[in-house]
């Protein structure tokens, strides 16, 4: 008896260790799995990667079967796809995953009452001692301060809610509190810090109290109030881009918040949680493509452009639908052979041509025409391999926002080899001009003239030096073209 007692303890004691050896065999498969297929997207220890967000604070609201769900079938509205694990893998993947997850923090409710009688109860985003961020369950967020015993809620008095506040380009606020009499008194109300941003080049854009600030591949949800902190979004640096290593702002409509990132795709959020609505991809970073200012919303569109002209990257504007994120039209600054424009492109460079779009254009909404501007060709300063005037480089461009068709153009600078980009902002008013009210289009251009047109229809009322001394030109003829020095 004892002798076969002990052989079964000692085959039961192999047996364990053998179920644990088969326990650490799958889950180091499972870490493979995960490296090979995984990582790529959402970083070596779930935190985010190149393509994908963070997954391990995700990972404790989910049970093995929705998981497993998720890996089969993806999530292709957020531009996961399915099919990538094959199903022997998915038992040790989700082994691993278990190892990656980690709590997300509390959840923390409170309910209040309002100065205006309601009563709101929701997820506390943050509190100080006089103020208090409050999101409902429809996903609404409260900035409220504290009045005694109720709480007061606030908003912005004038919303900012695009790059340049209104679609005009005017960069004009009705607010009168800061003048010349009170500029004096300005002192610092808060201060938050961006980590891991570098250079800020953003201007903050705000929609109902919340102000949205931006750096690369960052977007920052803030109490416009307190600055406190609502919510972030974040997607690692994209290893090997050749641009975006700046990000001059994202622009709201609706419950949306757009942006673009580093890697040339433009991501819708919602504004309110800062989640990822839809995400799409503007151009392949690998072709040299990045983006780096703040979309333009017209309509129910929503326009970018791209920059990597420098870099051999033909430019182009870019119509997405709100809603969906699918692309509507796209208008390309170099183009192909036969189309219009094409024979002022001879050469053996046509093919990258550059005229990138990176900067914010403007839109009037009377006329339903968008008007983006467009940076220099590429080989800035040579222009050998590619003669003539390069449309539509250096070029302020008004097109049509239902279907990105051309109404018509300026060329500020043909043949630029200058690097003189018309990228800056075009100001639209409705003024009246030589005794008749006209719309009018503002554009101080880096060539160093002022234009004036009439933006209906490309009309050229003005062309005038604005600084001292050209070194390049003479002035502006009577058919729209710089008059070149003989030393040019």
């Amino acid at each position: 008896m004892p002798i076969r007692f002990a052989a079964i303890v000692a085959f039961a004691g192999a047996g364990v260790l053998a179920g644990r050896g088969a326990a650490a065999q799958s889950l180091e498969a499972g870490r493979k799995t995960f490296e090979q297929r995984c990582a790529v997207c959402h970083g070596a220890e779930g935190e985010g990667g190149e393509r994908g967000p963070g997954i391990a604070d995700r990972l404790p609201g989910l049970d093995d079967r929705d998981r497993a769900k998720i890996i089969r079938d993806g999530l292709p509205a957020k531009g996961m796809p399915g099919g990538l694990v094959p199903e022997a893998e998915i038992a040790g993947l989700l082994k691993f995953l278990r190892t990656l997850q980690r709590e997300a923090p509390p959840v923390v409710r409170a309910t209040v009452r309002t100065t205006d009688g309601r009563t709101l109860e929701g997820q506390v985003l943050g509190e100080g001692f006089s103020d208090l961020q409050l999101r409902t369950d429809d996903k609404q967020v409260h900035l409220l301060r504290r009045a005694g015993d109720l709480f007061r809620p606030v908003t912005s008095e004038a919303d900012w809610p695009t790059y340049n506040g209104d679609p005009g380009g005017n960069r004009h606020t009705s607010l009168t509190q800061i003048d010349k009499t009170t500029v004096a008194r300005l002192a610092p109300q808060w201060l938050f810090s961006i980590p891991d941003a570098g250079v800020l080049q953003a201007t903050p854009v705000v929609a109902g109290g919340l102000m949205y600030v931006t750096a690369p591949n960052q977007c920052f949800a803030l109490d416009a109030g307190t600055g406190r902190l609502v919510w972030r979004y974040k997607r690692p640096p994209t290893k090997g881009v050749s641009g975006g290593n700046a990000n001059r702002g994202a622009a709201v409509a609706g419950d949306r918040v757009f942006m673009v990132t580093d890697h040339a795709h433009l991501i819708a959020l919602d504004r309110f949680t800062g989640e990822v609505r839809w995400d799409t991809e503007l151009a392949d970073w690998r072709q040299n493509y990045a983006a780096s200012s703040a979309p333009l919303p017209a309509g129910d569109l929503v326009i970018s452009g791209v920059s990597g002209g420098e870099h051999g990257a033909n430019g182009f504007v870019a119509a997405l639908d709100q809603q969906t994120g699918r692309e509507v039209w796209r208008f390309w600054t170099v183009p192909r052979p036969g189309e219009p424009g094409s024979e002022t492109w001879l050469g053996k460079d046509v093919a990258h041509g550059g005229a990138p779009t990176w900067f914010t254009g403007s839109y009037d909404p009377a006329l339903d025409l968008v008007y983006w501007p467009t940076g220099n060709p590429s080989k800035e300063y040579n222009g050998d391999d590619r003669r003539g005037d390069n449309l539509y480089a250096s070029c302020i461009l008004a097109l049509e926002r239902r279907s990105g068709r051309l109404v018509w153009h300026y060329q500020f600078t043909p043949h630029d080899v200058w690097d003189w980009d018309a990228t800056q902002t075009s100001v639209l008013v409705d003024a009246d001009w030589q005794g008749r009210p006209r719309k009018l289009m503002l554009h101080a251009s880096r060539n160093g003239f002022f234009y004036v047109f009439d933006r209906r229809d490309g009309a050229r009322l003005l062309a005038r030096p604005f600084i001292r001394t050209l070194t390049w030109s003479s002035g502006i003829g009577a058919d729209g073209r710089p008059v070149k020095l003989p030393c040019q």
